[in-house]
């Protein structure tokens, strides 16, 4: 039980599963919009409270400016002959209530760079040089939000409405000092860390929901492919050897075909092995028993003459010679079941091993008085296993020799194309019945059983021809009429895929 957790847990770790896949996929899809939309709503809100507060304090201190201006306080002998004390006094309590409200400061500055009022005490009669406080001489109010040291900083221009463009000023006033302000961000972090615990609240409980649906989903998701397994394994455990059917989705579905496809094909296989071993049997059984039968008629003829002998052991040894050929057939046909990886490709010119081959049956073909042609459209070289290739004309020449008539012919064309060369061997001889072709290359059918016996014929030639045509990524074809003749046309690739 621990061992199979385990397992689980490591195709879970290197996401094999697809169950694993598909409640990864959910979690993601399902936390990572809400992380990203509470980082943005954070970050919305502090942006927007920044300037908030920097509005609503500029609001603040451009009615203090019109008051420190209509009060003179940049010129201090005026304000104190008109209103002894109590101007200064009213503009100081104005600022503190501001520095207190916003737990800043605030610094009036004049022309001159002269810090005249400081809420802190600390600056006040020092001369200050400033990028923002020039800027803002010149214009161009300056502020900037400081998020790691946590406070805001901002000019605002002092301006003198009553001063005129022929005064120095502007068409809209002279600006005749500067408030150089700094505040706390303490409230917006504040208000942000209990927006942030209680959106960390929101998040864990949509976590354990988004884990507990992505549990769900993801097995009922899988739940068809798992019917799809265990269908297999029933069939593999040998409880059933019926064709499976899960419904579900398209994919499982094509899955369902594709294996079906595949079992019916090892039946098919397993039938034709217990065919093949059923004929094997018959066919060598056969020349055992003759044999068999002409050693038991000479041994009950005790003074039986040495024709009758020789011509009892002359039959013998063709039975004999009968068997070897079943056998030697036999293995080469085990042979070409073997992986294309047996192959011994080499480049070859199979023009030349055409005329040898035709060369070596031309005697055969004269014992019947077959005429055999060979014509070659072009010279043709090619990579291949030269002894399956030469198996592979052997076989259709020959047979087209055998189960040919007297006074026949035999034509063979050698042509080839930029990626293929073709083989065809045609004849004037019995022909295959149409209903017979598809059958041909099965092992140990024959077309015509006794007139194939009366020839010599296994059975066993069109399926090794065939075998090492498909083991060269080739393929065979045959079209025939009973009574007249059949063609056969051979297709292999000039180069061998290496590949494969």
């Amino acid at each position: 039980m621990a061992r199979r957790i385990l397992e689980e847990l490591k195709q879970l770790v290197l996401l094999r599963s697809l169950q694993a896949r598909i409640f990864l996929i959910i979690l993601v899809v399902g936390v990572v919009p809400g992380v990203l939309m509470r980082y943005g709503i954070l970050s919305n809100y502090e942006e927007r409270s920044v300037e908030n507060r920097i509005a609503n304090v500029q609001n603040q201190l451009l009615v203090v400016g019109n008051h420190l201006i209509s009060n003179n306080y940049f010129n201090p002998d005026v304000m104190e002959e008109r209103n002894p004390g109590v101007s200064r006094d009213v503009i100081d309590a104005e600022l503190e209530m501001i520095s207190n409200l916003y737990e800043g400061r605030v610094l009036i500055i004049n022309s001159g760079l002269k810090v005249m009022e400081d809420t802190y005490g600390l600056s006040e009669g020092k001369t200050i040089v400033s990028e923002e406080v020039i800027k803002c001489l010149r214009g161009e109010s300056v502020s900037h939000y400081d998020r790691e040291h946590g406070y805001i900083e901002m000019t605002t221009p002092i301006i003198d409405t009553s001063a005129t463009s022929g005064e120095g000023g502007s068409a809209s006033g002279k600006i005749v000092g500067v408030m150089l302000t700094s505040i706390s961000n303490d409230a917006i972090v504040a208000t942000m860390e209990v927006l942030n615990r209680q959106a960390l609240i929101l998040e864990n409980l949509m976590l354990v929901g988004i884990v507990a649906l992505a549990i769900v989903l993801s097995t009922l998701l899988t739940k068809p492919f798992n019917r799809v397994t265990k269908a297999i394994h029933e069939v593999k455990a040998g409880y059933t050897d019926e064709k499976i059917s899960v419904k579900g989705y398209a994919e499982t579905v094509h899955i369902v075909d594709a294996f079906n496809q595949l079992l019916g094909r090892m039946k098919t296989l397993d039938d034709s092995r217990q065919e093949f071993v059923a004929n094997v049997s018959h066919e060598l059984k056969t020349p055992m028993t003759s044999v068999k039968v002409l050693a038991d008629s000479l041994l009950a003829q005790q003074d039986a003459p040495a024709e009758l002998y020789r011509e009892f052991m002359e039959d013998i040894v063709s039975e004999i010679d009968r068997e070897n050929r079943i056998i030697t057939d036999l293995l080469a046909l085990v042979k070409m079941d073997k992986k294309v990886q047996d192959l011994n490709i080499a480049q070859i010119n199979i023009n030349d091993l055409a005329e040898l081959i035709l060369k070596r049956l031309r005697p055969i073909a004269r014992k019947k008085d077959v005429e055999v042609v060979f014509e070659s459209m072009r010279p043709v070289t090619a990579e291949v296993d030269e002894v399956k290739l030469t198996l592979v004309m052997t076989n259709l020449v020959e047979n087209a020799i055998k189960y040919n008539k007297d006074h026949g012919w035999v034509k063979v064309v050698l042509d080839a194309d930029h990626q293929y060369f073709t083989f065809m061997v045609s004849d004037s001889g019995l022909g295959i019945p149409e209903d017979a072709l598809a059958n041909i290359y099965e092992r140990f059918y024959r077309v015509d059983k006794s007139h194939s016996r009366e020839i010599g014929g296994t059975g066993l030639g069109l399926a090794i021809t065939k075998s090492a045509v498909l083991a060269h990524r080739g393929s065979i074809t045959a079209t025939s009429t009973e009574g007249e003749g059949s063609v056969f046309t051979v297709k292999i690739p000039l180069a061998y895929d290496r590949r494969t």
